[in-house]
């Protein structure tokens, strides 16, 4: 009997994403971490199991899609366009605090514009995956909370679009016009879907009562309301994740589209852990060893920056200071997007291959690290409200 070669592998790749799995989980850590550690052990640096990262990336783009689609169906329209401010002014001035610290640093190092340009993006952008994980496993945090974080994060992915602009025109490679008026239309396009959808109390869509009694249909037409609007957004030159979380705020309007979460549920695990393993395997081992002190030293103190500036700006917006903190450290580590932002600044020459490595590294590090950088501002905050509780109590 023929014995198809890829079945090892998946076998392989399976099994050490489960074991990885179950020990970050003895351990108190999200499956996340293990997805990122499984993919440096299976790839190219370690085990030589999987060589080709790009379509491993390219499948667990799918899952950072069906992610944001999750979280559309998890969100009220209302409660999201409520917070507005905090998502739109926020993200706006946190871009542009990261924008002008690394700016300040480049003046000092004599950097190109484009070069501080392009690292002021890197770090101001937060990993969607990783964060929401984070928000849904802290304990005690409050809903305005998650969804400032939320509104925050679907912000900076809408944001990517105008970085992308910027970094062509700083590149010598500015964009057609056409391109530019393509993607503003679309921009428009979506905001109007969604205000249109926050004003409406529920929503119908065709065929859902044919597909709700069929559980195979019901996958397929999930599919299609994640990964169409996903094509929609870009073919209008966005992000496809914007398009698939305008989905599933489409869904979290239509009350009989309640099955679509538990059809889709088995393939955003997989695919989501694909895209952290194709994470995981972009590492290059060699290098980050070379040049440990160096990715250490800068992971460390764009978390902390990465901290205080999102802290500062939801404090800014009315978040008390424990939730503030809390909430900046979920925001702390460098999101996927950001792998994006350094692949266009190396092929446009904005930035040299030893600065591309030394990004990727600083990025898939600050993943690996988030979570216990959050239970480290926890702790934190908890030992610097002890002193308070006696006082609350009245004297003894």
């Amino acid at each position: 009997m023929h014995l198809d070669p890829i079945l090892p592998l998946i076998t392989a790749i399976a099994l050490t994403l489960l074991v990885s799995g179950l020990i970050l989980k003895k351990l108190g850590q999200p499956y996340v971490v293990g997805y990122l550690i499984g993919g440096v052990v299976i790839g190219p640096d370690v085990l030589g199991l999987v060589t080709d990262v790009e379509l491993v990336g390219h499948l667990g783009g799918l899952g950072v899609v069906l992610l944001l689609f999750f979280v559309g169906m998890e969100i009220s329209p209302q409660r999201l366009l409520s917070n507005w401010r905090v998502a739109v002014l926020g993200t706006g001035f946190q871009v542009a605090i990261s924008v002008g610290c690394i700016w300040a640093l480049g003046s000092f190092l004599d950097w190109p514009l484009a070069r501080s340009v392009l690292l002021g993006f890197v770090i101001s952008l937060s990993s969607t995956a990783v964060a929401l994980k984070l928000v849904s496993t802290v304990r005690g945090v409050s809903p305005a909370l998650g969804d400032q974080v939320t509104g925050i994060l679907v912000a900076q992915d809408v944001a990517l679009v105008p970085m992308l602009l910027v970094l062509g025109f700083l590149g010598s490679d500015a964009p057609s016009t056409w391109i530019v008026t393509r993607q503003v239309i679309g921009a428009l396009f979506f905001i109007l879907i969604v205000l249109w959808i926050a004003r409406r109390t529920e929503i119908r869509l065709p065929f859902v009562r044919k597909l709700g009694s069929d559980p195979e249909l019901q996958v397929f037409g999930g599919l299609i309301l994640c990964f169409g609007l996903g094509l929609l957004t870009g073919a209008l030159g966005l992000s496809t994740a914007l398009g698939a979380f305008v989905g599933g705020l489409v869904v979290s309007s239509a009350r009989e589209t309640h099955w679509i979460k538990d059809s889709l549920e088995p393939f955003r695990v997989v695919f989501l852990a694909l895209f952290f393993v194709s994470v995981g395997m972009l590492l290059d081992l060699d290098f980050v060893s070379e040049h440990a002190g160096l990715v250490a030293f800068l992971t460390v103190v764009v978390l902390v920056t990465n901290t205080f500036i999102n802290a500062g700006v939801l404090r800014l917006f009315g978040s008390d200071r424990a939730s503030a903190l809390l909430g900046g450290a979920v925001l702390a580590q460098v999101g996927e997007l950001s792998y994006l932002l350094a692949a266009v600044g190396i092929q446009a020459g904005i930035v040299s291959e030893f600065a591309y490595q030394v990004t990727v590294a600083m990025i898939t590090l600050s993943l690996i690290l988030s979570p216990a950088w959050l239970r480290m501002i926890q702790g934190f905050g908890a030992r610097g409200a002890q002193p308070d509780r006696p006082a609350a109590a009245g004297p003894p």
